[in-house]
Parts: C-alpha cells; sequence; structure tokens
C-alpha cells in the first residue's frame, strides 16, 4: 500500500498525543485466583510488574518472600516463577520485587543493616549471584519500595547501596509507591535521594488527597504537589482496581479517562497509571477498559 504524508498541523497533533502516551504498572502475588504471572504479562496491558511482597527483612532477620498461595519459598518451590519472569521480560515487561507491604515485619536498623539487605537482593533476586535463589536464575529488572508498616529510616541508605549496582552491567531500576498525602511519612527520605525511576503514588485510602464522587480537585492538588517536589523520571496515578481493592479512592473507568487523567497528562513526567492489583484489574477488566486513554 502506498504511503500518504501526513500534514504538518496532524503530524504536530500526533507527536504532541505521543509525548504523553502513558504506561501500566500492576501488582501481582497476593491472589492465588489471579492466574499466574506469566499469564498476566501475556495480556499486553502492563509494562511493569510488581512482584509482591518480601514482607521480612532487615534488622537481622532472614528474609521471607509470601506470594500467598502462589507457591512456598521455604519448599523452594517459587523457584518455579524463573521462567514466567523470562516471559514477561522477553515481552518487554520490566519485572521487580516489591519491599514490604501494608504489613509485615521489616525495618533497617543502620546504615550497614542498609547494605546487607542490598547485598541480598543484588545476590538472590538481581544480577548477583546465590545457592538459595528464591525466584530461580531469573534476574529483575529491580527493587520497589512499598514502604507503609515502618519509620523509613535508611531506606535512603538502601536506595543509595542498591543504584550502585547499576554499574555492574544490568541497570536496577528503583521504584516507590508512596501515599499521596505529602510527604509520605515512610518513604519520603529515600525519595529526596532524587534516585527513584519510577514513583507510582497510591491515591487511594486517604480521604485528604483521593477522588470523591464529583470531585478531582484534592487529587489534582496532591499529583502537582508529589511532581513539582520530588525528583523522579515518571509518576504514575495509582488506583484500586475495583472498588472492592481499596477502601476508598476508587475511581470509575469513565471518570478517569473523561476527567482525571485530561487533568494530569500535560504533566511533563506523566508516566501512566499502577493498579492495586492483578485479582482485582482481571476481575473488573479496569486496565482493558482504560488502556487507550492511558
Amino acid at each position: 500500500m502506498a504511503s500518504k504524508l501526513l500534514p504538518i498541523p496532524f503530524l504536530l497533533l500526533a507527536l504532541v498525543a505521543g509525548s504523553h502516551a502513558g504506561s501500566i504498572a500492576v501488582y501481582w502475588g497476593q491472589y492465588t485466583a489471579e492466574g499466574s504471572l506469566a499469564s498476566a504479562c501475556a495480556t499486553g496491558l502492563y509494562s511493569y510488574v510488581n512482584i509482591a511482597f518480601l514482607t521480612t527483612f532487615g534488622n537481622g532477620q532472614t528474609p521471607v518472600l509470601n506470594l500467598a498461595g502462589h507457591c512456598n519459598p521455604s519448599a523452594g518451590t517459587c523457584k518455579d516463577l524463573s521462567s514466567d519472569i523470562k516471559s514477561c521480560q522477553s515481552r518487554g515487561v520490566k519485572v521487580l520485587l516489591s519491599l514490604g507491604g501494608a504489613s509485615g515485619s521489616y525495618s533497617l536498623s543502620s546504615a550497614a543493616d542498609a547494605q546487607s539487605v542490598a547485598n541480598y537482593l543484588w545476590n538472590n533476586f538481581l544480577g548477583g549471584s546465590s545457592s538459595s535463589r528464591p525466584l530461580g536464575a531469573a534476574v529483575l529488572d529491580g527493587i520497589d519500595f512499598d514502604i507503609e508498616a515502618t519509620n523509613g529510616a535508611h531506606f535512603d541508605d538502601l536506595a543509595r547501596d542498591l543504584s550502585q549496582f547499576s554499574s555492574r552491567g544490568k541497570k536496577v531500576y528503583l521504584t516507590a509507591a508512596p501515599q499521596c498525602p505529602y510527604p509520605d511519612k515512610h518513604l519520603n527520605t529515600a525519595l529526596q535521594t532524587g534516585l527513584f525511576d519510577y514513583v507510582w503514588i497510591q491515591f487511594y485510602n486517604n480521604p485528604s488527597c483521593e477522588y470523591t464522587s464529583g470531585n478531582i480537585a484534592k487529587l489534582t492538588s496532591a499529583w502537582n504537589t508529589w511532581t513539582s517536589k520530588v525528583t523522579a523520571t515518571k509518576f504514575f496515578l495509582g488506583v484500586p482496581a475495583s472498588s472492592a481493592a481499596a477502601g476508598s479512592g476508587y475511581i470509575p473507568p469513565n471518570v478517569l479517562t473523561s476527567q482525571v487523567l485530561p487533568a494530569i497528562k500535560g504533566t511533563a513526567k506523566y508516566g501512566g497509571i499502577m493498579v492495586w492489583n492483578r485479582y482485582y484489574d482481571e476481575q473488573n477488566n479496569y486496565s482493558a477498559t482504560v488502556k487507550n486513554s492511558v
């Protein structure tokens, strides 16, 4: 078929539209019924998948991976996820390990403790080597900080330590999921390092800065605060995939596409949306419904 040249005005419009095209990140791992990691990536919906969570680490504790009913790390069955991770990466999806979560036993007692945890993550999930890699031989793309159950001390040290590993070859992506009240009481010090590639802000379970029926003002005000005060490569709007996925802050897909996204997509560092989580997303078809508008 013969190609046609676009008139200049339409070409410019296309370039502008493309410059604000966003991606979707999702959390996977906390619901057995959400299906496999490979099947989530095979949908073509996601550019980033956070494996949730490493719930125990730091302060001399033996790190513990909690992936609900997907596998049993103590029995070594989570190593079977290695092929899923590689399948996702072959599709261009970046796969990260998420630290923390809303509950768990994690904290960092000192800068030396942070270095010890960084070394553990490097050797067991990233580009290092260990005889006991919980997810097998696959090399993850980075580490996500979903720190909600500790005071955040020394997580800036952990971010600096992890960032150093990028010099050894494959880039180690750093991401974070602060809650929308600024500054986040758990992650502010870490975020102030300016080392994070992607920040997916949780605009839910926080009435002071989330969407409420017919009102996007609190959300957009918080978005503007975050994107002006924190240094990161891209910012993502974190949303629950259904009304059942969070206590408050659910944004119906039609509201997201017609009101919220048009208000924030002009931000220079707009990256897209983060969805909590794969189980509810599959149930509600949230990402599939909004993807073309993200």
